[in-house]
């Protein structure tokens, strides 16, 4: 009587009838649904998480940037402060080589002022002594004594 294809389509009609009285395209359809609200939920959450990592790697580019500035600004600072530093290190040298320079120039003066002093009291001890052999040879007398004594006082006060 009928074909198998006739069944085959019969059977069909009615599978999809039972299903559409029970309700099953709804389900599949609010299934589909809740999947596209799903998967547009995820799109949103990764457009906003992009959106963020963007804003954080911009905020990290400027700290960069700002630590780089300030790399720079203490590097130059340093500098600044190194070359202030040798600039008093040279001055400081320069007064200290002054410095010891007078005192240097100071104790020679001193040492030839002894020096000078010593020869001249040298000198006049030697006169003196000179002096008094030449006198005692020459004068012999009280006056001689007298004379000889005065002499040799006056020498020492007018050499020293």
């Amino acid at each position: 009587m009928f074909e198998a294809e006739f069944w085959v389509a019969a059977a069909f009609v009615i599978f999809v009838a039972v299903l559409g009285y029970f309700g099953v395209h709804k389900a599949l359809v609010k299934g589909i649904d809740d999947r596209r609200d799903r998967i547009k939920a995820e799109l949103d959450e990764a457009r906003r998480l992009k959106a963020e990592a963007e804003a954080l790697l911009a905020t990290y580019r400027r700290k960069q940037q700002e630590a780089e500035q300030e790399a720079e600004a203490i590097v130059a600072s340093a500098k600044t402060e190194a070359e202030r530093l040798a600039t008093e290190a040279e001055a400081k040298i320069e007064e200290f080589v002054a410095r010891r320079t007078k005192m240097a120039e100071g104790k020679i003066a001193q040492a030839e002022a002894q020096a000078l002093a010593d020869v001249r009291a040298a000198a006049a001890d030697a006169a003196v002594a000179a002096a008094e052999a030449i006198l005692t040879s020459k004068v012999k007398s009280k006056v001689a004594d007298d004379l000889i004594a005065k002499g040799i006082e006056d020498l020492k006060s007018k050499l020293n």
